[in-house]
């Protein structure tokens, strides 16, 4: 099993900033295209982002496109997710995912393994 592990969220006020990162480990993480999904309370997982496995492409929902951006260094065998703007409708419990498939993706069901979120709450 690939481990994925998240961390960076917290509390923070409309039109903050922040940065999420996902740890990796038990895989060679370049074979991995890596996402970001968040799930708030009563709804669905939802799409954020997704990057290749060299980090040239990447892929936003286009409610996060121009405030989120989601980067991979592989060297430290991590993704982030850097978060500015943020709005309180952005408050939800952030996952990241890794894909073996070399598919754009966005339907959670799509991705082999996931970290156990982190959350980031915006307060008005």
């Amino acid at each position: 099993q690939v481990q994925l592990v998240e961390s960076g969220g917290g509390l923070l006020q409309t039109g903050g900033s922040l940065r999420l990162s996902c740890a990796a480990s038990g895989g060679t993480f370049n074979r991995y295209a890596m996402a970001w999904f968040r799930q708030a309370p009563g709804k669905e997982r939802e799409f954020v982002a997704r990057i290749s496995r060299s980090g040239g492409q990447t892929y936003y929902s286009d409610s996060m496109k121009g405030r989120f951006t989601i980067s991979r260094d592989n060297a430290k065998d991590t993704v982030y997710l850097q978060m500015n703007s943020l709005r309180p409708e952005d408050t939800a419990v952030y996952y990241c995912a890794a894909d073996r498939s070399y598919s754009v993706n966005y339907a959670p069901s799509e991705y082999d393994y996931w970290g156990q979120g982190t959350q980031v709450t915006v307060s008005s």
